[in-house]
């Protein structure tokens, strides 16, 4: 399960509406029969239109500076695995996503007229997406880039050559392109991965939009807060203030391990991913007391991802984890081949 909070952005500045986000959050319903969209939706609401989703948006936001986001946008994606144990993709995350909007309002530190903010106290609309395209920031794509460069350049030279601006050999440079393409690292169903392809398998994953002031559009809900818990005086009264992350991040998967019968392993948790990043060797020296059958299936895992799945990983400790997975990984190979588990 990959989680992450964002306040939307248009370059520098924080969006002053909701439409250009609504319309990217349209973009698999194009060309599709009404009966084949998938539409947005809220708690207790199916089928509601974008046009709704941007008024009621951009409609709640008294008091907010321009200095200020607008709206939050929460993206959820869970794990080709996760997504093995759902029946119906589009209904599971729907009621998933139910079930994790309580555990988000349950992550406040606030109190409203006296009282915990509960799940009608907020503004959101969610959307199930099933297909992903392989960005240009992606490894894959990365990785294969400079095999890209070289392709490109050898097709440039190839048309200069039919157009008789230089001389070469138009089949000798075919063959090199053909050279190249095998070559390259990343490939999709044999061919080689560029940008906007989309990626193969399942790809269901949701994305919300919160609005920053809750139902009433009298106070400020920010997930985005520096604080996890405090207190502190305003007008005279002392007010609760704060937004527990990881208090929200471990709940999103407890909610779905319950909602769905998953038996969650040690490197999908949340608590295990930031263990990698605060100290690596502990992370890795609680992988290898796994029990053999569960190591197996951590190994596998961890293969599949080729890192330790977790993003943005300060340099110098990924390079120590890299270190010590790697020469870890060198003997587990036997046990993981000779395993009976399958994934």
């Amino acid at each position: 399960m990959y989680i992450t909070i964002t306040a939307q952005k248009l370059g520098g500045n924080y969006s002053q509406g909701s439409a250009d986000f609504v319309d990217y959050l349209e973009k698999e319903n194009q060309g599709l029969d009404p009966q084949d969209k998938e539409y947005f939706f809220n708690q207790y609401n199916d089928q509601i239109s974008a046009e709704e989703v941007v008024r009621e948006i951009d409609a709640n936001t008294a008091k907010l500076e321009k200095t200020e986001p607008r709206f939050y946008s929460i993206t959820i994606s869970p794990s080709k695995y996760e997504l093995n144990r759902l029946k119906n993709n589009s209904e599971d995350l729907k009621k998933y996503t139910r079930e994790v909007m309580k555990d988000y309002v349950d992550s406040f530190n606030r109190e409203l007229n006296g009282r915990p903010v509960n799940i009608d106290d907020i503004k959101y609309y969610a959307k199930i997406e099933h297909q992903r395209f392989f960005k240009g920031t992606d490894t894959q794509v990365r990785e294969n880039q400079p095999f890209a460069t070289k392709i490109l350049q050898l097709k440039n030279d190839i048309q200069k050559v039919e157009r008789g601006e230089q001389p070469g050999n138009i089949a000798q440079m075919k063959r090199e392109i053909n050279k190249l393409e095998k070559a390259a690292p990343h490939k999709q169903e044999c061919q080689r991965i560029v940008q906007g392809m989309p990626k193969e398998g399942n790809q269901s994953h949701i994305h919300i939009i919160v609005s920053r002031r809750d139902a009433s559009n009298k106070y400020s809900l920010s997930p985005g807060s520096k604080y996890k818990a405090s207190k502190v005086e305003l007008n005279g009264k002392t007010v609760k203030r704060g937004f527990d992350r990881d208090k929200f991040f471990g709940k999103a998967e407890k909610t779905f391990d319950k909602n769905f019968g998953y038996q969650r392993n040690f490197v999908e948790t949340y608590t295990a991913r930031k263990e990698f990043i605060k100290n690596p060797r502990s992370y890795f020296s609680n992988l290898m007391k796994l029990p053999s059958s569960e190591k197996a299936i951590a190994m596998k895992m961890l293969k599949e991802t080729g890192m330790p799945m977790m993003p943005n990983i300060p340099t110098n400790k990924a390079q120590l984890a890299l270190k010590v997975f790697n020469r870890l990984r060198r003997g587990v190979d036997t046990a993981v081949k000779s395993s009976s588990i399958g994934i």
